[in-house]
């Protein structure tokens, strides 16, 4: 139970800590982390959900958002966005800054280009953590960044 609860920590916290060496950064200053996938667009959902779930990290919901444009009669590449993370971590972020609760739970993007690369994308914890000036939780931004990076790892090129 306590290593599902600091697994799930991980995604839910962010990260002041950086990730480690090898992995994707945020660019620029918008704090989006993004990198090319190594699966299809199933594939590489599958991947990360089936990782989300063996951590024990709640997932909250699936959104297909190219499926939301078809409804509303627009075109969209394939673009779906995972929404995952641990209650009992995210909300100590809440209690940092009930504004950061804009940022909760994690929310992972998949999507498709016009050239067919399938792209996954997140906000940086670090960043989160200044957006919203939260300093007092350190350890849990390090071990969400840790997990962000350990269940992206599953399909990074």
């Amino acid at each position: 139970m306590f290593i599902r609860l600091i697994c799930s920590a991980l995604l839910m916290a962010g990260a002041l800590a950086l990730a480690p060496i090898g992995t994707a950064q945020a660019a620029g200053g918008d704090g989006i982390v993004k990198f090319k996938s190594a699966y299809s667009m199933p594939e590489t959902i599958e991947r990360m959900k089936k990782d989300i779930a063996a951590k024990g990290i709640k997932f909250f919901d699936e959104i297909d958002q190219s499926k939301l444009a078809a409804d509303a009669g627009i075109t969209l590449l394939p673009s779906t966005l995972l929404v995952f993370g641990n209650p009992p971590l995210g909300t100590l972020f809440i209690t940092s800054d009930p504004d950061a609760g804009l940022d909760w739970p994690v929310r992972l993007l998949v999507y498709q280009d016009a050239k067919g690369n399938v792209w996954v994308a997140y906000t940086d914890f670090a960043w989160i953590a200044r957006r919203h000036g939260i300093t007092n939780r350190k350890k849990e931004f390090k071990m969400a960044s840790e997990v962000i990076s350990s269940i992206t790892s599953t399909v990074r090129k």
